[in-house]
């Protein structure tokens, strides 16, 4: 998830409205690059046509145009705990890594941002299993028929722990993602020729991408296994559509190669590497744009149409206090 710098302008439920709908909007948007990656990294498209267009075309025909959003649902809803989750556990990892003096370095930043965001995905890891299933099945002959079903049909039919398939692989994953957004952002002074605190707001978006880009391709592998774990299912057509047959995540890794090769691990990734731009770009424009309606809301700007700053007002002045102030000279009538 993209991160900004936090403005005490807004509050933290405005903040967290901000990237919750920013976060929809991403989500929707690339939906269908979404279920072109998962259904390749199941091997659902085995057999069939490769290609993003193919994928979707397929889809589209034998289910419907709805079918091309399967999943959306439970992906957008578990946004707003895995954020609250994510930040929560950012500001304890930040509080670990800080020196005596309070600060932390860049290193220990991306660290804590990776740790937090490792906590939040395995609390909210069986919606993501149930987005893995929701993707897999047929929409016109559907084994779950909605979010909360698939959640008691699973519990019932498979255990409890089965909402859990696959999450080792969320942890190891974090390592070589974490070292990809590291890899990137020490290098950024020499890729843009100059100091980080000149980049421009088109800068940054680009570091977000390039970020984005490199730690996902390196802990794609990971990605792919866990969602064989958790399309795999013997209570599912064909068990989950999934190519390969295995035992357990190490097997998952060895059956991959011996009958694919190695660039197995790596199916799907054209997908999600093609909506990596529009993902962000689509996320920071409607982040700023619910930013300007809140700054509106609260008087420090003029228009949530513009940036440009309501006169006489102290922009460092937090909502709460700019509220009393306002109350403190409000014109009194007479009695």
């Amino acid at each position: 998830m993209a991160t900004w710098r936090r403005d005490s302008r807004l509050t933290g439920s405005q903040r967290l409205l901000c990237a919750g709908l920013a976060g929809v909007f991403s989500l929707s948007l690339t939906a269908p690059l979404e279920l072109a990656t998962v259904l390749a990294q199941v091997g659902m498209v085995q057999g069939h046509t490769q290609g993003l267009w193919a994928t979707g075309r397929r889809v589209w025909l034998a289910e419907g145009p709805r079918a091309l959003w399967k999943g959306n649902g439970v992906a957008c809803l578990r946004l707003f705990p895995c954020s609250m989750v994510q930040l929560a556990a950012y500001r304890k990892f930040v509080v670990l890594f800080m020196d005596d003096l309070g600060h932390i370095s860049q290193w220990h930043s991306i660290v804590a941002g990776s740790l937090a965001g490792m906590v939040s995905m395995i609390v909210t890891y069986p919606t993501d299993l149930i987005k893995t299933r929701l993707i897999v099945q047929n929409m016109l002959k559907p084994s779950y028929r909605g979010i909360t079903h698939a959640f008691s049909t699973i519990y019932q039919q498979e255990g409890f722990l089965a909402l859990y398939r696959g999450v080792s692989l969320t942890v190891l994953g974090a390592v070589p993602f974490s070292a990809g957004s590291l890899l990137v952002y020490m290098n950024l002074e020499k890729i843009w020729n100059g100091p980080r605190e000149r980049f421009s707001q088109l800068q940054n978006f680009a570091n977000g991408c390039m970020a984005a880009a490199v730690s996902q391709s390196l802990s794609f592998p990971f990605d792919t296994v866990k969602r064989k774990m958790q399309a795999q299912s013997p209570y599912l057509p064909n068990c989950g559509g999934v190519d390969v047959h295995f035992s357990g995540a190490v097997d998952c890794f060895r059956q991959i190669v011996k009958t694919q090769g190695a660039l197995g691990l790596w199916s799907g990734l054209t997908a999600n590497l093609l909506k990596v731009v529009p993902y962000f770009g689509v996320m920071f424009s409607m982040f700023e744009f619910c930013k300007r309606i809140f700054l509106y809301q609260n008087g420090y700007i003029l228009s949530p149409l513009t940036y440009k700053l309501t006169p006489g007002v102290d922009q460092s002045l937090k909502p709460q206090e700019l509220r009393e102030l306002k109350k403190f000279f409000k014109p009194r009538t007479g009695i």
